[in-house]
């Protein structure tokens, strides 16, 4: 094992699919001269080419058309936004062509892409650049949308969407490219699907994913002195989503509190919350707590912006009063 950071697993997972696969390319905005906008692709244009690691003008719907028609002739792209914000410049080729082609070629055309790039905050951004996308495109059918918390899952997340037959979103966060965590040297691949109990526990389950997972970790340890013993699930996959892992957890626990960062309305939480009540609600104790950003834009000013983002006091008040706890 070999710790390296956020970014360095994603260059990794990129660049071991590339040399296994001459179809693989990557394309964006400055993922060529400039090694990234977050130097995720340090490296990649001197190793493989421009033909191969390419810059992009200023057009999502541009480059996001090439990559899905590209598909169609053999190739497999990864296609990275500076942000996701950006992706709704490119969405109408995201939804209405990489998500549908397969079924509306009647199988001809399965369509090997990801899209790939940060969500949701990453500080004073303002309201146009810190939205979180998630619940977007899982609406969708057609596609996949994973959303990893640690460069080990990040890597093997991403180099098993590289393979996928399927147009993959693949989202990170501005915020955790620095983070640091321990990688196999080796050659490894995880499942798109399954979910990962981060940590074990027996009174409450909590249900979370990419860098929301900090806060739930914060919240746990600070729950465990007053003997609140949390399980801590992280999604990984949001679509196709592991139910079962969660059922499972909520038989054991019977209490559930979900954290995400979105927006309130019609969320992944909302569609966690149905599923619990409708398959296993006679093993609910208390009704389901679900944390999200306050019901606005984002603001800019960093007080505010402390306020709206879901954070671990957020979690230990709603841990408490699922357990009825004072």
């Amino acid at each position: 094992m070999k710790t390296i950071q956020f970014r360095e697993a994603i260059a990794q997972a990129m660049s071991e699919e590339m040399r296994r696969d001459e179809s693989i390319y990557l394309m964006g905005e400055e993922v060529a001269e400039y090694n990234g906008a977050y130097k995720a692709s340090k490296g990649m244009l001197d190793e493989f080419g421009e033909k191969r690691v390419i810059d992009t003008p200023i057009s999502e719907a541009g480059f996001s058309g090439i990559g899905v028609g590209s598909t169609m002739t053999g190739n497999r792209p990864i296609i990275e936004f500076m942000t996701f914000n950006f992706a709704l410049v490119g969405i109408d080729q995201i939804v209405n062509n990489a998500a549908k082609i397969r079924q509306m070629s009647g199988g001809q055309f399965p369509c090997p892409i990801v899209f790939r790039g940060p969500t949701g905050s990453a500080g004073q951004l303002g309201a146009t650049h810190s939205q979180a996308f998630e619940s977007w495109y899982a609406n969708c059918p057609g596609l996949k949308v994973i959303v990893p918390s640690n460069p080990y899952d990040a890597k093997g997340l991403l180099k098993s969407a590289i393979r996928d037959n399927d147009p993959v979103i693949f989202m990170e966060s501005e915020q955790m490219y620095g983070d640091k965590g321990e990688v196999p040297e080796g050659e490894y691949t995880l499942p798109l699907g399954v979910a990962d109990i981060k940590r074990s526990g027996k009174d409450v389950t909590l249900v979370t994913y990419g860098k929301m997972l900090k806060e739930a970790f914060k919240a746990s340890e600070e729950l465990i002195k007053e003997e609140i013993d949390t399980e801590i699930i992280d999604l990984r996959t949001i679509r196709p989503m592991d139910y079962e892992a969660i059922f499972e957890s909520v038989k054991k626990t019977n209490r559930l509190v979900i954290l995400e960062e979105s927006w309130p309305f019609g969320n992944i939480s909302t569609e966690i919350t149905y599923q619990v009540q409708n398959e296993i609600f006679d093993y609910l104790d208390a009704p389901i707590e679900k944390i999200n950003t306050a019901d606005t834009p984002a603001p800019y000013s960093p007080l505010l912006l402390k306020e709206w983002l879901p954070n671990h006091e957020d979690v230990i008040k709603a841990v408490k009063k699922v357990m009825y706890h004072k």
